[in-house]
């Protein structure tokens, strides 16, 4: 027996018991509510989701084909948007999750403004958007569902195909999907991060993504001036994610650790060596510093390290802060990824200055010798240009290996002179193939682009602008967004039953029976688009 039927059959039993009080409800009205109302609550979609993310890291790992991508999200109807296109394209949300960006709530959701991405707005938004995000995707659940129930009651009517459309409501599958959810560097302390990881997992977030930048001076990964913490600083708030998902039964969430080191070449305090090797030991190695050989030669306030029997004075700027070494990058990205791994991290994020898969593969294979199963997240980010930078690695290989290149400047092949060259063609080819190679060769299990929708809302209006401020008029809107839609197939054509009315109705139509004063007669205009 479906769960559906099961449903019915309870709610039949109650309605029973209840001697009469109750005929005005319908159990079957009643079941299907509950079937649009699948998760009661955040903690059931992040208990739900987990268990998702786990499966999809498993059969990453037996076959690396298996690799699992997302968009970042900055408004609820933009990621439920996301998964109908998805299920209306591709027919499964499988593998494919949202991204939430800290970048793009600081821009987009403060109510200070648009912000930098520097842990400046408020806290509480991130939550409150992963809360946003499930709302309208278990919205969307609804109205799909809805639509299946008025199917239902037709076939039932006509006795036609009752059977087909019982088996899609007994198999229907859920547009809610994890979000991979940004914390930033936590906002605060240990105990700052473990309250807020609380209010995100109970919005419903399986998976939190933490980086290992101080927290009161965070930069955007792909800007100057990061500044990292010492490992002990970052393993006590991974310790502290672990503990709220724990604490609230999530017992699968997972975490991303994120590392910074790549582009960052300064810390903001020295941690403390209790034993040689530790690591403590290993991060203040990576500092910058002169050996000390006269000791009168040390001013007022100077800090002096004792390493490797020298004494030796670490290079501190006029901020206060310590610099690295130059070229230690690569070796602090690798100690920070298995460490972070080794002490309660699931999946490693490593933020580069452009997308090259063999960069990131020869980090994955130093970490994997320590841990083989090492995978990253991976930013597709906005913030590389996709274009040069692939028309660049095109130029210096066919460079390499000795193939004729003098009919292009390398500093120039973003001009739109190249678009239709060999070599425009082979890296729009490799563009294309990114994902699955990364996936294959770096241990890339998840892809996301960070800010995909923040430039398609910007890049739509301005074209919508464009013609419709221009001769166009309302030509541009016409023929330029509504006949794409209805062409298209996109629900949000009907912007009305979108936006709830229809599922109202059917609400109304349960409470009030013929009573019910309904939105969808013959006058509403939506039906016109009924084409």
């Amino acid at each position: 027996m479906s769960q559906y039927q099961q449903d019915i059959d309870t709610v039949a039993t109650l309605k029973a018991s209840q001697k009469g009080a109750w005929e005005g409800i319908n159990p079957e009205y009643a079941a299907r509510m509950k079937a649009q109302n699948r998760f009661k609550t955040g903690l059931d979609i992040a208990r739900f989701t987990a268990a998702i993310m786990r499966k999809d890291m498993q059969e990453y790992d037996d076959d690396s084909a298996s690799y699992t991508q997302s968009l970042g999200c900055w408004h609820g109807f933009v990621g439920q948007q996301k998964m109908l296109s998805i299920k209306k394209h591709h027919g499964t949300t499988n593998k494919r999750y949202l991204y939430l960006s800290g970048w793009m709530v600081a821009a987009l959701r403060s109510e200070f403004g648009p912000l930098p991405d520097q842990s400046m707005h408020e806290k509480t938004s991130v939550p409150a958007l992963i809360e946003e995000l499930y709302t309208f995707l278990r919205q969307a659940d609804a109205k799909a569902l809805g639509e299946l129930f008025k199917q239902l009651d037709v076939a039932k009517t006509n006795c036609k195909d009752v059977a087909k459309i019982q088996a899609q409501i007994d198999n229907f599958e859920t547009h809610v999907v994890p979000i991979i959810a940004d914390i930033d560097a936590g906002f605060g302390n240990e105990e700052a991060t473990y309250l807020l990881a609380k209010k995100m997992i109970e919005a419903g977030a399986c998976c939190i993504q933490i980086e290992n930048q101080v927290s009161d001076a965070k930069q955007c990964g792909h800007q100057d001036g990061k500044v990292t913490v010492p490992h002990e600083d970052f393993l006590a708030k991974i310790n502290a994610v672990r503990y709220a998902f724990l604490e609230l039964g999530v017992d699968d969430g997972v975490i991303v650790a994120r590392t910074d080191s790549l582009g960052a070449g300064l810390t903001q305090k020295i941690p403390v060596s209790r034993e040689p090797g530790d690591l403590a030991a290993q991060y203040n190695s990576f500092l910058d510093t002169t050996e000390i050989t006269d000791v009168s030669a040390l001013t007022e306030g100077d800090v002096v390290l004792k390493q490797n029997g020298k004494l030796v004075k670490p290079v501190r700027l006029p901020n206060g802060l310590f610099k690295f070494k130059d070229n230690t990058g690569f070796d602090r990205v690798v100690l920070d990824c298995i460490t972070s791994l080794q002490h309660g991290a699931d999946l490693l994020w490593i933020e580069t200055e452009k997308p090259h898969v063999r960069q990131i593969a020869d980090m994955v294979d130093a970490i994997r010798e320590v841990v083989p199963n090492a995978k990253l997240v991976y930013n597709n980010s906005p913030s590389f240009n996709w274009t040069l930078n692939f028309r660049q690695q095109v130029f210096d290989a066919w460079s390499e290996a000795g193939k004729d290149v003098s009919g292009y400047q390398r500093d120039k092949l973003m001009s739109a002179e190249y678009d239709s060259t060999a070599l425009a063609a082979e890296a729009d080819e490799k563009i294309k193939t990114f994902q699955r190679d990364a996936s294959r060769d770096a241990g890339i299990f998840h892809h996301l682009i960070t800010l995909p929708t923040y430039h398609t809302a910007a890049l739509s209006t301005d074209n919508l602008a464009q013609g419709y401020f221009g001769d166009e008029g309302m030509l541009a809107y016409v023929k330029g967004v509504q006949r794409k839609e209805i062409r298209g197939g996109l629900a949000c054509v009907k912007h009305q039953a979108m936006a709830g009315s229809d599922l109202g109705d059917t609400h109304k139509e349960y409470f009030s029976g013929e009573a019910a004063l309904k939105a969808a007669g013959e006058d509403n205009t939506m039906n016109q688009f009924d084409v």
